[in-house]
């Protein structure tokens, strides 16, 4: 068999999370995505990292 041909990532990306949110904060993530020239998933990582580096200062 051969590998899946596709854009290749730093790191695979296979785990698959769904989450509930408000129209407010679908709207932030969105407009955050917007800005920055990306995509939901992005932001969403973008703001644990964030989360992340707070929480061991």
């Amino acid at each position: 068999m051969s590998q899946k041909i596709g854009r290749p990532t730093e790191s695979r990306k296979d785990v698959k999370l769904q989450i509930r949110v408000d129209k407010k904060t679908l709207d932030d993530i969105d407009a955050c995505a917007e800005a920055l020239q990306t995509n939901r998933s992005e932001i969403v990582r973008l703001g644990i990292k964030l989360v992340k580096s707070e929480l061991k200062k």
